[in-house]
């Protein structure tokens, strides 16, 4: 009689666990979700077509009423010239309600180390208040952490998320990337990789420095040198999270060595 009850009782656990797993997905699954995006060089515009197109969702462009269609150099000079004269690019008009939408997936290229000037005119525009975002961002050396810092204080009646950032130079690997971020948040089904776990952090080694320089070499906008590393290996890569000086300041350098033959240590991230 005892083992029938202990046998009723352990079903009925598990029956109860097996419902609250359910719930929990169902409810990430029945939150309406929209991606809002600004593009100036369709990187952005590709990486959140790729959101809209896993996610199923609605997907909304934000677009500067005079574009930056200009080379780099001028879409820095007119962007500064903004930034110093405290006035924001006015905006086409979104005829969205976005009372019917519970989380944003908000993507943007970074500028001056944060989200692009039109991206910051849709935040002073649009009611987001109580809403989940989860940023995502194009960049060409990092500024997910420094865009999603700057979100929080721009939106402090918002729930930010952690987000996604990727290199225009790493473009190819998005696709891949974008899937297995949604999958490890929750918000579509399916087995993700683990997120990689570094090692304790050890001085850099002569062949540390050599992976270093073959990642970062030829990228003109990073001048620093490593000092430490932590590192971790799997089947296909060696994940190495270095830590280097610039100018007197430390940052992080985030590169992947993959192990298949003739290919390229490639830096993935700088965190400042």
């Amino acid at each position: 009689m005892k083992k029938t009850i202990l046998l009723v009782l352990m079903a009925t656990i598990g029956l109860a666990s097996c419902n609250s797993g359910n719930q929990q997905q169902e409810s990430i699954n029945e939150k309406k979700s929209v991606v809002v995006y600004y593009s100036q060089t369709n990187a952005t515009r590709t990486v959140a077509e790729q959101f809209q197109t896993l996610l199923g969702a609605d997907i909304v462009e934000i677009e500067a009423v005079e574009a930056y269609d200009g080379d780099f150099q001028a879409t820095i000079n007119r962007s500064m010239a903004e930034k110093n004269e405290g006035r924001l690019p006015d905006i086409k008009p979104i005829d969205t309600d976005w009372s019917q939408y519970d989380v944003i997936f908000l993507g943007y290229p970074i500028w001056f180390g944060t989200y692009a000037l039109p991206v910051a005119t849709f935040l002073q525009t649009a009611d987001l208040k109580g809403k989940t975002i989860v940023p995502f961002c194009t960049f060409g050396s990092g500024g997910l952490n420094t865009s999603t810092a700057d979100l929080k204080q721009a939106l402090p009646e918002s729930t930010i998320l952690e987000g996604y950032g990727v290199r225009n130079a790493r473009l190819a690997d998005a696709p891949a990337e974008v899937e297995n971020f949604l999958k490890q948040g929750g918000y579509i089904e399916g087995e993700a990789a683990p997120s990689i776990e570094y090692g304790d952090e050890q001085p850099v080694t002569e062949q540390d420095v050599a992976v270093y320089d073959a990642a970062c070499g030829d990228y003109p906008m990073l001048h620093a040198t490593p000092i430490s590393v932590a590192t971790t290996d799997t089947d296909a890569a060696t994940y190495y999270l270095f830590t280097a000086e610039e100018n007197g300041s430390t940052l992080q350098v985030k590169v992947v060595a993959p192990k298949a033959d003739g290919a390229t240590p490639v830096f993935t991230e700088v965190i400042r």
